[in-house]
């Protein structure tokens, strides 16, 4: 398999040794004079610790070569990898004009190829970057997309001064894209890395790197908020952080990760709130810890939102206790979503199998009749009155129950799902709340 890397900056230089190394015959493509004389020199274009030597040998190897001629790199290559710059915009946007312009290039050099060739895009670049490249290939080249050429969403995942591990090492190599053909040859070419693939929609591949790099910036900053808490305090933050990120079970994990309705229940709103009162008192600004909350009551009230834009009275509330298998009413976003809708007049019934008022005790039946003191009226123990009586069902918790819901709901009735009951997804008028 030939590979032509556009691009010889971070990535594409990184890349290309890599490549290289794994005996891939490369050719890397840019516009800057400069870094095809350092490339052909057998020097890397950038400092990383390593590279200087894999792209040396590869060139003394004849396996790495550089051009600014992209009609060659693509007439003697199988796959074209696109690795060019996106920087920010002047209103924050990423720059795709890089992509566009090699994708241009790429499609001119196409109109006399006449084997398959698969275009990847290790670029970071916005959702629909991939359908556009797509198109202009189509429209420059003549050539039919999917069955004469590929463009497959493949993000990368390097970080500078550990590029080279990274390379080979990454958490996992991801591929989108509607070329069964063009995604196998990216397992071919990957198929030295140990690590697992995943094949997903295109619009995730392009969209998980910006997912990835802002949760590790929230990750920083979160660090040091509780940084500079603790040395207000005296406390050892590093001892105390990396006992956090002992815990894999819950706070380096997959759980919490699942969007959907707001949190609530007795320990995270009460701990949450005693924190940001604890640096208060230390004076100390901690701007992550005080905007949790005010991002969880944007998710309440995007909920709500959601459920009035249907323009109904009657209004099924499917969980009440603030998660699944539990009775725990205490800070309850289902529960303060019902209080609100009852407030606007709105008409509600509520089903929760956990939730029974004779056997609610202690501070727990107190929130619970404080916040809705005509409960009685609300909670039905009846699931076909439950279903039959409402034009609107909002599923909040899942359940084995919903088998049965599920098939006596009235065919025109709206359902809003927070908790993602894939059982739910193909109702005629369903809607998810964040999918």
């Amino acid at each position: 398999m030939r590979i032509s890397i556009f691009g010889l900056g971070y990535v594409g230089c990184v890349s290309i040794g890599c490549f290289a190394n794994e005996g891939f015959p490369t050719i890397g493509v840019d516009i800057n004079r400069n870094k095809i004389d350092l490339i052909n020199s057998g020097k890397a274009t950038i400092i990383e610790n390593g590279l200087d030597d894999l792209i040396n040998k590869g060139v003394e190897r004849k396996l790495i070569e550089a051009t600014n001629n992209s009609e060659y790199a693509v007439t003697e290559s199988d796959v074209g990898i696109i690795c060019v710059g996106t920087p920010n915009t002047n209103t924050g946007h990423l720059n795709t004009q890089q992509i566009f312009a090699v994708a241009k290039e790429i499609g001119n050099a196409l109109k006399s190829k006449k084997e398959f060739f698969t275009i990847t895009i290790r670029s970071t670049v916005p959702p629909g970057t991939n359908r556009a490249v797509s198109k202009i290939i189509s429209e420059l080249s003549g050539r039919r997309e999917d069955i004469d050429f590929a463009v497959i969403s493949n993000p990368e995942f390097l970080r500078e001064g550990s590029a080279i591990e990274d390379f080979y090492s990454p958490p996992y190599t991801v591929v989108g894209g509607s070329s069964v053909q063009g995604i196998k040859i990216v397992e071919d070419i990957f198929s030295f890395i140990s690590a697992p693939l995943y094949k997903v929609e295109i619009e995730i591949a392009e969209m998980i790197k910006f997912i990835n790099n802002s949760f590790h910036a929230l990750k920083v900053v979160f660090a040091n908020e509780i940084g500079r808490l603790c040395k207000s305090m005296n406390i050892n933050s590093y001892e105390l952080m990396n006992l956090f990120a002992e815990d894999s079970i819950l706070n380096i994990s997959k759980k919490y990760f699942k969007p959907g309705f707001s949190y609530g229940g007795s320990c995270l709103p009460k701990d949450l709130k005693a924190l940001n009162l604890l640096a208060h008192d230390y004076y100390v600004n901690v701007p992550i810890l005080e905007a949790i909350n005010n991002s969880n009551i944007v998710q309440t009230d995007f909920i709500y939102n959601l459920i009035i834009s249907k323009n109904v009275k009657k209004i099924g509330v499917f969980g009440l206790s603030f998660k699944t298998d539990t009775d725990d009413l205490r800070f309850s976003p289902s529960l303060e979503l019902c209080e609100r809708l009852i407030g606007k007049g709105f008409s509600v019934t509520i089903y929760d199998e956990n939730v029974n008022i004779s056997r609610l005790v202690g501070k727990n039946k107190e929130f619970l009749i404080n916040h809705l003191p005509h409960i009685d009226s609300l909670l039905t123990e009846d699931l076909n009155e439950f279903v039959a009586n409402n034009d609107l069902l909002i599923f909040v918790h899942d359940s084995h129950l919903i088998s049965e819901v599920k098939s006596a709901i009235k065919e025109d009735a709206f359902i809003i799902d927070v908790a993602n009951i894939t059982s739910l997804h193909d109702l005629q008028n369903y809607e998810g709340a964040c999918w």
